[in-house]
Order: C-alpha cells, then sequence, then structure tokens
C-alpha cells in the first residue's frame, strides 16, 4: 500500500491537496503525519521529511512499487497515470487542459491570499479577515480572479465541481475553500460561494477538517494572528 508523507492537518495546505485527492476518489494509501516542530536544519520534522524527500517538503507519496514523488503535482500526475479508470483529470482534451491550467495557476499564483491568509482550519479568524480585506487590494485582487476561475467552468459544465465529477481541480481548491471560511472572506459570485460550500461539504474534506480540528496542536510559526492558548 503506498504511504503518504503529510503535515499537521492544521496548517499543511499542500498536504491537504494530495491527502484530499486519495480519499475523496478512493485511493488506499496509509498515512503518516510529520509533525510541524520547526523548519530548520535540527527540526525533527526536517530530519524526518528528508528521510524521504531530498527536497524536505510534504506531501510525499512512497509507492508501493516504486520511487517517492513529492510536489502536489506530480503526486496528481502519477495518481491520474495509475488510475485512468478514476478519470481524476477530465476524459475530454480540451477541458483536461483548462483543469491543467487552474491547477498550475493555483499551485503558483495567489500569493496575497497564500501569504495574508495561511490555512488555520481550527481558527476563527473572521474580524481579521475584514481587517485584510480592507488593508489589502492584492488580497481582494486573488478573491476576484478566483472566482473568475472557478465561475467559468462551473457554467460550461454545469458542477457539481469544476469539470462536473470531482477530480484534481477540486483538491486543489479545497485549501482556498478553508481559507475563505477561517477568514470570512466574501465571494460576490453565488455561484462561487456554492461551488466552495460544496467542496467543504465533500467526506474527504469533512474528514480532514475533523483531524485539523483534534490535533490541539498549536505551532506558534504557523499562528501570524493568535498566541498560545
Amino acid at each position: 500500500m503506498p504511504v503518504l508523507y503529510i503535515g499537521n492537518k492544521n496548517y499543511s495546505s499542500w498536504s491537504m491537496r494530495a491527502w484530499v485527492l486519495m480519499r475523496q476518489a478512493g485511493i488506499a494509501f496509509e498515512e503518516r503525519m510529520l509533525r510541524f516542530d520547526g523548519f530548520g536544519p535540527d527540526s525533527r520534522f526536517h530530519a524526518a521529511v528528508r528521510a524521504v524527500n531530498p527536497a524536505g517538503k510534504v506531501p510525499v507519496l512512497q509507492l508501493d512499487d516504486g520511487p517517492a514523488v513529492w510536489d502536489t503535482l506530480a503526486i496528481a500526475e502519477t495518481l491520474a497515470e495509475r488510475f485512468p479508470d478514476l478519470r481524476l483529470w477530465p476524459a475530454d482534451a480540451s477541458r483536461r487542459a483548462r483543469a491543467r491550467s487552474l491547477c498550475a495557476e493555483m499551485h503558483a499564483g495567489f500569493q496575497a491570499l497564500r501569504s495574508h491568509c495561511p490555512m488555520n482550519i481550527d481558527a476563527d479568524l473572521r474580524a481579521v479577515g475584514a481587517r485584510l480585506w480592507q488593508e489589502h487590494p492584492a488580497l481582494r485582487n486573488d478573491l476576484a480572479r478566483l472566482e473568475q476561475a472557478w465561475t467559468q467552468p462551473l457554467q460550461a459544465h454545469g458542477g457539481p465541481m469544476l469539470f462536473g465529477d470531482f477530480g484534481i481541480a477540486d483538491a486543489f481548491f479545497a485549501p482556498v475553500c478553508m481559507r475563505i471560511r477561517t477568514y470570512g472572506l466574501p465571494l460576490a459570485s453565488p455561484a462561487a460561494a456554492a461551488y466552495a460550500d460544496r467542496v467543504a461539504a465533500l467526506p474527504a474534506v469533512r474528514e480532514w477538517m475533523d483531524g485539523a480540528r483534534a490535533e490541539r496542536d498549536f505551532r506558534p510559526s504557523e499562528e501570524p494572528y493568535r498566541t498560545a492558548p
């Protein structure tokens, strides 16, 4: 059985993508959580993850009959190759090209949203979100682009997910939906807001959220807006 190495569920948005993709698609795997205790060369996290990934980051998918695969895009492509019947990418070539483009944009873009609103499922940061929304035009621009990115495929393909059925693109945007909830970020588009709610209601996403809330593992390096209880 493949092994998926992840970080803390409350904080690790990159881990969430791979985990939700595999769980929602019904791909069996063993989960191994590497706790964030720091990211320096002397941290236990650094030592543990470097043992399976020379880049020193999670997630990492250790295949049962092959090498380790890291980076969420590489993991997604590997799973799509190994499980073609699951159609993790859309079957239609043009839809598949758009889905890949959206995933690559999410993978590399939305820097204001990432920097100002780090994922924190356990927290209620709506008051912080309201302030950030007023203070940072780049954050508002990221949300506007996000709505545009979601609305076009939803209108074209009829939902409930971006390209009809659940797939890689939805897993890639799941952490963004968590940020929207935590910070109370407004979505002007009813279609985009409804999509974010549907993603949050997916069984795999609900399971991840439950796991995040159960951790009770306050990591100061991941908490710019709260102090230790």
